[in-house]
C-alpha cells in the first residue's frame, strides 16, 4: 500500500509560519537524506512560549528562532527525542534565554552500546513520563511514550485545536529508521497503533510539512511496514540463511547507496521482531534463518 507523502514545503529556512493555531514552525537548514529539507522547530504560544525541537547545533538556526520569538519570553525548551538533529541546539537556546528543558530522559543507549545517532550530552531539567504533562501561559502538553524510532521518543498532544507533535515518530516525508538497539520495531509498531487509536486532526512532524488528513496516512504507514516485514521473511525463505545487510537489494529494490545501511539497519529491526515472534531464529554470526 502506498503512503501519500506530503513533499511541497516551501517554507524558506529560517523563516517563519502558522502551523495550527498557537503553533509556529522554523525549519533548520540541515538538509539531508534522513532530515529532508531541515529539522523543524515549534514555537508554542504567544507572550510566554515554549520551544519544541531547537534542532542541531546551528548558529543561523538559533537565531532565526530568537527573532522569530523576539519580544517573547521562552519559558521551555522541549525535547520529543535525543537524536543529534533535534537536541542539541537546547543548550544554546537555554543560554540565551534561561528556559528550563523538558524530555522524557537522556539517550537510553550508549555510544559504546550501538547509540549512534544520539545525543549524550541532554539530560532535561524536568522528566516528562507517559501521559504527563507540561503547561505554559494559553497552552497544554500531553506526552505520548512513542518508542520504536527512539527508546525515549515523545509525542505531544495540544489541547484544544486537535494537533499531535508527531516528531519522528511519523514524518511526512518518509517512514522513520529504526536502527536497533536504540531503535525498536516491535515497540515501533506498538507506539504507531497507540497513534493511530487516536482522533487527531493535523499531525506536525519533525521533519516535512504537517499531515493534514492523518487517519489515511497512519492507515498507510502501518500496512507499508506489515508489507515490509512479509517481504524480509519472504527474501530470507527464499535465501535459506541471510545477514540483514543481504536482505536489503531482494526487500527494497535499488537504493540511494547513502540508504543502504540504514535500510539494513531497519530489515535488522523486522529480523529481531519476527525473531521475539518465533518466526526466524539466528544461526552462524550475524545471520538469520527462517524456522
Amino acid at each position: 500500500m502506498s503512503i501519500p507523502f506530503y513533499r511541497n514545503d516551501p517554507l524558506a529556512h529560517g523563516a517563519v509560519e502558522e502551523a495550527a493555531p498557537g503553533v509556529r514552525r522554523v525549519v533548520c537548514n540541515n538538509p539531508s537524506a534522513f532530515t529532508f529539507r531541515g529539522t523543524n522547530s515549534y514555537i508554542i504560544g504567544r507572550g510566554k512560549v515554549a520551544v519544541l525541537d531547537p534542532g542541531p547545533e546551528d548558529a543561523a538556526h538559533l537565531a532565526a528562532l530568537l527573532e522569530a520569538v523576539k519580544g517573547e519570553t521562552v519559558t521551555h525548551v522541549i525535547i520529543s527525542h535525543t537524536h543529534r538533529d533535534h537536541s542539541p541546539g537546547a543548550k544554546a537556546l537555554v543560554a540565551a534565554t534561561g528556559a528550563a528543558t523538558w524530555g522524557f530522559g537522556p539517550h537510553a543507549t550508549p555510544p559504546e552500546a550501538g547509540g549512534e545517532g544520539g545525543d549524550h550530552g541532554f539530560h532535561p531539567d524536568h522528566l516528562v513520563p507517559d501521559g504527563g504533562t507540561i503547561e505554559g501561559e494559553g497552552w497544554r502538553l500531553e506526552a505520548l511514550h512513542t518508542p520504536g524510532h527512539c527508546a525515549n521518543h515523545l509525542c505531544f498532544a495540544m489541547d484544544g485545536n486537535g494537533v499531535l507533535f508527531s516528531a519522528d515518530h511519523v514524518m511526512s516525508w518518509s517512514t522513520s529508521v529504526v536502527s536497533p538497539p536504540d531503535g525498536d520495531m516491535a515497540d515501533y509498531m506498538r507506539s504507531l497503533e497507540r497513534v493511530m487509536a487516536r482522533d487527531d486532526a493535523l499531525l506536525l512532524p519533525g521533519h516535512g510539512p504537517a499531515i493534514t488528513e492523518p487517519k489515511p496516512f497512519l492507515k498507510a504507514l502501518h500496512a507499508h511496514r506489515e508489507e515490509r516485514e512479509a517481504r524480509v521473511l519472504a527474501a530470507l525463505q527464499k535465501a535459506g540463511e541471510a545477514t540483514a545487510e543481504a536482505l536489503v537489494g531482494p526487500v527494497y529494490g535499488p537504493l540511494d547507496p547513502r540508504l543502504v545501511r540504514p535500510a539494513g539497519r531497519s530489515l535488522l529491526s523486522h529480523l529481531i521482531k519476527l525473531e521475539q515472534e518465533g518466526a526466524v531464529r539466528r544461526t552462524e554470526g550475524e545471520s538469520f534463518a527462517a524456522v
